[in-house]
């Protein structure tokens, strides 16, 4: 069956829509969708899968229950980064504190590379995939909204979902410009790999010096390499382009320069780093998160860069996306009830990711010595419980329907003889 050629007339037909963004939340939507019967398409701007990025960390029932009733909560696991503790060093590399895997790395962690091939793996035989490819214009009309691609012939799909990041251009073809939505928090985020010259095996170490913070990092994997992670404080947002990654280099370097430590190694291997990611750390803030046949998901609609648990809030919310779609009589019940069910809990998570920026760089001596001590208190048990209770009221701040979604394995009478990027 072709996922253009549905009829409206016809109720047996499955409901078509087009998904933005192929990370995460955009195939953990389209995994749940296409179990329900719907005709899935994930439009991709990347050429293939990205592979790496960040680990991402999940906790909490709310989060477990959404894994298990996906039906990947075993496969995380089995790839899970078994990541150790984190301690924060001085400029000589004396350990000040040593905080237990659990406060950074959760229950269960994964590179966000691996969460996403194990959602694509489950969908591609069910799910149309198109990389190397974007939206270019969105024409909303009675019964369908017309697409317009860079690259594939114009189509109609029933709805369409913007899972496709902070930036997202979903979001900016709907809903404007970015700069209305876009909030500032004061400091910026950069990641890339280093040769792994301290040896690190599932283990971190953070060094600060005041507003700035930079740690090297070994997750699992290749013992030779490791992953750098800048954060630094900026009291105006930085004009820069996106897509340059020398400027971004530059930026780093000025900021890093004559520091202490192990930083001049982190800036030679910036130098040679063939990608960077740099962004603000930044949050979207919407009162809607819908307009018409289009809804926004993830990051999209409610990112919060660092510190939110936002791919816990991304998969959830996929999941109550999805069962309200599946459940409801029409699309504009469905996202009334997918954001009266998830409004709360993801202003929630935002809030938890406000405090990211000045912990991981406070801004004085004075306030890193305070952040140490506040870490020092989470190896006492008693204070690391009431911390762990806390980020858990984030992260189970909902309570999850059970929209009768089956585990096994997906309905294939979905989108058969997909298109693999």
């Amino acid at each position: 069956m072709n996922a253009t050629s549905h009829s409206h007339s016809s109720a047996a037909a499955p409901r078509s829509v087009l998904i933005s963004g192929a990370s995460v939340a955009g195939p953990a939507l389209a995994l749940c969708l296409a179990r329900y019967g719907w005709s899935v398409t994930v439009v991709e701007k990347a050429p293939r899968l990205r592979a790496g990025g960040f680990a991402v960390d999940f906790r909490g029932d709310a989060h477990r229950t959404v894994l298990q009733r996906m039906g990947i909560w075993d496969e995380i696991h089995q790839n899970q980064t078994h990541m150790g503790g984190q301690s924060f060093v001085d400029a000589d590399g004396v350990e000040q504190v040593r905080l237990p895997s659990e406060v950074m790395s959760g229950e269960v962690e994964i590179f966000r590379g691996d969460l996403s091939r194990i959602l694509y793996e489950r969908t591609r035989d069910d799910v149309e995939y198109l990389f190397g490819d974007s939206i270019t214009a969105l024409d909303e009309r009675a019964d369908d909204v017309l697409v317009t691609f860079e690259r594939s012939a114009p189509r109609s799909f029933d709805l369409v979902v913007g899972a496709d990041g902070l930036h997202s251009n979903v979001r900016r073809l709907v809903f404007g410009d970015e700069a209305q939505f876009l909030r500032f928090h004061g400091h910026y985020v950069a990641v890339f790999e280093a040769p792994n010259h301290l040896g690190l095996d599932r283990s971190a170490r953070w060094y600060n010096a005041p507003g700035r913070a930079v740690s090297f990092a070994h997750y699992g994997g290749d013992p030779s390499w490791s992953q750098v992670t800048m954060v630094f404080t900026e009291p105006e947002e930085l004009s820069y382009d996106r897509y340059d990654t020398a400027e971004h280099k530059r930026l780093l370097a000025e900021r890093y320069a004559g520091l202490g430590w192990e930083v001049p190694k982190a800036l030679e291997a910036l130098e040679d780093a063939g990608e960077v990611y740099f962004d603000a750390l930044a949050q979207i803030q919407m009162e809607r998160f819908s307009k018409g046949r289009v809804v926004l998901l993830g990051d999209a609609g409610y990112g919060a860069t660092m510190g939110g648990m936002g791919t816990g809030l991304a998969l959830v919310c996929a999941y109550v996306l999805a069962g309200e779609l599946a459940t409801q009589s029409d699309h504009r019940a469905a996202f009334a009830g997918y954001e009266a069910e998830i409004r709360a809990f993801a202003k929630g998570c935002q809030k938890t990711a406000a405090g990211a920026g000045p912990m991981l760089a406070p801004p004085t001596e004075k306030k890193i010595r305070g952040r140490n001590r506040t870490y020092r208190m989470l190896n006492s048990r008693f204070l690391s419980s009431i911390f762990e209770r806390l980020t858990l009221k984030a992260a189970n701040n909902i309570k999850l329907k059970d929209y009768g979604i089956s585990t096994e394995g997906a309905v294939h009478n979905a989108f058969s003889g997909a298109t693999q990027g």
